[in-house]
């Protein structure tokens, strides 16, 4: 038994979950791991395993899921915690993803994103937790820096003059554009992080996963995560259709919104268009090059906004597209790490 092991297992026992069955479930981007446990009384929990040398603390996730609780949401509850070696205990909220959920029923698409939608409203309706980051205009420009580093630079098309061009106009924009962070930004808020739960009321329904790297944010960055899904395609009708139900519920101004959706997109989906290409290329995790097209695809869409006319000219420039050789030369690079 390896010393991880050991230290699973002397959690599981001092939780009081001794003798229960453990089953590995289905992980995510992060190097976390997770298993269900299930007791011989029948209860279920989730264990989550983040060993700290690959890991951050997973103390943000216990804050946020405090946090989320307390609103009335249903985040997942603490069961135990043993921070400093990274091990977490949670409620199981069940395997209904909204993303499995909508492949059995598409006609619910409309009606669970109205349900998530309402989720963000509450959340948004109360004040962040002090002491988080902020994701300000300079904070956005950089982020989206992985598109050049790793997309481009993973086919050996870097151009470092035209990313720190993007970076600084970019800044530029958002800056005369973009309100000041002001709630909380749950950041991976999608078909695979919501889970719904029909015997619950209200907002409590949607089940909130993988929120520990929550910041304080724009009101418009998790219903673009929500919306543009890199995973799944939502229909563009049920996009405009909850993004007018968000505005109107809101009280937004929906021309500056507009702006404001349009500008979170670009500047997200570029991210995640770096990041997908570095899971590949750093960690051998060779399937997330399958979804580069259709993020790149929402890059492109974000950009025909008229407000972003001056930064479009430079990624049209320089942005390759997902070409059959560009993933191919992608997956040809990650080839020698394995694949989880």
């Amino acid at each position: 038994m390896t010393h991880r092991s050991t230290e699973l297992t002397t959690f599981v026992t001092e939780a009081g979950w001794e003798g229960a069955r453990r089953v590995n479930l289905a992980g995510d981007a992060s190097n976390r791991r997770y298993e269900r446990l299930n007791h011989t009384n029948g209860a279920k929990a989730v264990l989550m395993d983040a060993p700290t040398h690959t890991n951050t603390s997973v103390q943000p996730f216990v804050e946020i899921a405090r946090h989320l609780t307390g609103l009335g949401l249903s985040a997942p509850k603490i069961l135990h915690q043993d921070t400093d070696r990274g091990l977490l205990l949670i409620e199981d909220l069940g395997d209904e993803l909204f993303a499995r959920k909508i492949i059995r029923s598409p006609d619910l698409e409309a009606c669970l994103y109205t349900s998530a939608t309402d989720v963000l409203l509450t959340l948004q309706s109360f004040p962040p937790p002090r002491k988080l980051p902020k994701m300000d205009t300079r904070t956005l420009a950089t982020m989206t820096e992985p598109a050049f580093t790793w997309y481009m630079g993973g086919v050996g098309l870097l151009s470092e003059p035209a990313q720190s061009r993007f970076v600084e106009s970019f800044q530029t924009v958002l800056e005369q554009h973009l309100s000041a962070p002001d709630v909380l930004v749950l950041r991976d808020y999608h078909a695979e992080n919501l889970l719904w739960l029909p015997d619950r009321q209200g907002v409590a329904k949607v089940g909130l996963l993988d929120f520990q790297d929550a910041l304080v944010g724009h009101r418009a960055y998790d219903l673009v995560s929500m919306l543009q899904d890199a995973r799944r395609d939502v229909s563009q009708t049920v996009e405009a259709e909850i993004k007018a139900y968000f505005v109107a519920q809101s009280g937004a101004d929906p021309e500056k919104f507009d702006v404001s959706y349009h500008l979170i997109g670009a500047q997200r989906n570029l991210r995640i268009l770096g990041i997908f290409a570095r899971l590949c290329l750093q960690e051998g995790k060779t399937h997330y090059v399958d979804l580069i097209p259709r993020v790149y695809g929402l890059v492109m869409r974000n950009l025909a906004h008229p407000i972003l006319q001056d930064v479009a000219r430079i990624l049209h420039d320089e942005l390759p597209a997902p070409t059959s050789d560009i993933l191919q030369s992608l997956k040809d690079k990650c080839a020698t790490h394995p694949t989880p």
